[in-house]
């Protein structure tokens, strides 16, 4: 690998991981959003890896939110179910 291409993948990498955030998700109700999540600042239609005890999962931002004081992160229906989130309700999270 190239010098340049080494420390190109490198900078992304130190930028990516420069995002990441830890709080409270919690989810949302509904059928049809498929795995989304609303972020506050993440730009609408970037995708977010979110992490909760060994499990990762990736959604689509497609709202604002949450409000509610010490939450990072909202997820749809089907995120939560693939997150392991279902019985607790509000978990800590990992935001990448």
């Amino acid at each position: 690998m190239h010098l340049t291409t080494l420390l190109a993948a490198l900078s992304i990498l130190l930028v990516s991981s420069a995002h990441a955030e830890t709080g409270l998700a919690s989810y949302y109700g509904g059928r049809g959003h498929g795995m989304t999540c609303a972020h506050r600042t993440r730009p609408f239609g970037s995708i977010v890896t979110v992490s909760y005890r060994g499990r990762s999962i990736h959604c689509r931002v497609n709202d604002r939110g949450p409000f509610v004081r010490g939450r990072v992160i909202d997820l749809s229906l089907s995120a939560a179910r693939a997150l392991g989130m279902m019985r607790a309700g509000i978990i800590r999270v990992s935001v990448e």
